[in-house]
């Protein structure tokens, strides 16, 4: 973690936008109506409440889970003493937060997975990132779960989507089935799922056809895919940007086929965060994953207490404490903590500790995780390319100059700045920066030892 924020520092051409900035900006002053009063009160919390109501309806929250959302608000917080460790503002924060996690759904839902293969079956709109979904979903079952997936390519409309889904097996390592010589994707979705069967796949994930508006045809297809393969669940994926429009796509889709549960793509990018807020009360139905980028392992269960916490800034801890689990082993850890005890971590322990943090997703979303983070970093943007002059600096250098930072001299400097295509001001900020770092993580160490 030391490391992650070290690496922050030299994000040169920064712009940072979190999918609720603005939501939680106006909370924040929101709560801040009350700051001094002693006791929450019909009359001091009318101003509050109505500024909450603005704010989930300026991002895109269904007015009716807005009203409903602030009624609850308000009547748990009526007539509730404030203790004196605590303020009236703060214990609006803790209401407003577990009210925000139970509009969301309460608790993380699981994926159901029962069946002799599981069946998947993958619904929503043209260019709402079902496809890539899919593949990631696929990924994740794969490298967490253990199962052994295959694909199916069930889009016969555009025939992009049957290469597209080819190709994202491939980086995945998944089988996909495209059964290019039959057009009825019902056919088709029941050959592979006996093909399946035969060759032990025991999870099937159905990718279908979408359009770019709800139609009859299409609603007449997915019905019959979902009537004849009967899967064991059956997700809708929705594109978060679509505002208010995702909840009515939802309503529309859930109308016709009752799906299990939600899938919330494309959280990374600038939306205003209403969708992810009135989906579960809409249609009743659990939001189960979110997209956070376009690579691969961009995919997370949706946690609902943890997304009320980034709403409120408070950051989610656990959710990063998660990722760097699965990238940093215990053995790895101990190795680098005795070269730091020891002065002698370099940069091959430093490029290894960049590829591992790279690993857990995009810089911006894990920037997003960190609390306060959201403030501290107001209108700068957190690029996934701003390491790649770090990068290149540490190629230009040869394996002795990697294992001995010491060996850097004046002419060595300019061949390795030359090298990386970098200003010799640049380089020599990075090794400021560098030792200042090494400096840093042995006292810590001192302290620990201490």
């Amino acid at each position: 973690m030391r490391m992650s924020f070290f690496l922050c520092n030299f994000a040169a051409d920064l712009t940072w936008s979190i999918m609720f900035d603005n939501l939680s900006e106006r909370l924040e002053r929101s709560f801040k109506i009350l700051k001094g009063e002693g006791r929450i009160t019909e009359i001091n919390i009318a101003e509050t409440v109505k500024d909450i109501r603005k704010a989930l309806l300026e991002a895109d929250v269904n007015y009716k889970t807005a009203k409903q959302f602030t009624d609850q608000v308000k009547e748990k917080a009526l007539g509730q003493n404030v203790i004196t460790a605590v303020r009236p503002g703060q214990l609006m924060v803790k209401i407003t937060h577990d009210e925000l996690a139970t509009l969301m759904g309460g608790e993380a839902q699981e994926i159901n997975l029962k069946g002799s293969p599981a069946v998947i079956l993958m619904a929503g709109l043209q260019g709402s990132g079902k496809t890539t979904f899919a593949a990631k979903l696929a990924n994740y079952l794969q490298t967490k779960k253990n199962k052994r997936v295959m694909l199916v390519a069930c889009d016969v409309y555009r025939p992009a989507a049957i290469e597209q889904l080819r190709v994202l097996g491939e980086q995945i390592n998944a089988k996909v089935y495209t059964g290019e010589n039959e057009s009825n994707p019902v056919k088709k979705a029941q050959d592979a799922i006996a093909e399946a069967r035969k060759f032990g796949y025991d999870t099937v994930i159905v990718d279908t056809a979408g359009r770019l508006a709800v139609d009859e045809q299409m609603m007449q297809e997915i019905s019959a895919i979902k009537q004849a393969i009967e899967p064991s669940e059956t997700l809708f994926v929705v594109d978060a940007m679509t505002g208010q429009d995702a909840v009515n796509t939802a309503k529309e889709f859930n109308d016709r086929l009752d799906f299990d549960g939600v899938i919330l793509t494309k959280l990374d990018g600038d939306a205003r965060g209403g969708a992810a807020l009135s989906i579960r009360s809409v249609v009743n139905k659990p939001i189960k994953f979110i997209g956070t980028g376009e690579k691969m392992e961009a995919l997370d269960v949706f946690h609902p207490a943890r997304m009320a916490d980034r709403i409120l800034g408070m950051g989610d801890v656990v959710s990063l404490v998660e990722r760097a689990q699965e990238q940093f082993d215990e053995a790895e850890a101990r190795r680098i903590s005795k070269k730091i005890a020891h002065n002698q971590f370099d940069f091959n322990d430093f490029i290894g500790q960049l590829n591992q943090i790279k690993k857990m997703g995009s810089m911006k979303d894990l920037m997003g995780m960190i609390p306060g983070m959201d403030k501290a970093l107001k209108g700068v943007e957190v690029s996934d390319d701003a390491f790649k002059p770090i990068e290149a600096m540490i190629n230009s250098m040869t394996p002795a100059e990697r294992a001995n930072p010491g060996l850097l001299n004046g002419s060595r400097k300019n061949r390795i700045a030359n090298g990386a295509g970098v200003s010799i001001v640049e380089l020599n900020r990075f090794l400021k920066q560098f030792e200042q770092t090494a400096k840093m993580m042995k006292k810590v160490q001192q302290m620990k030892r201490r």
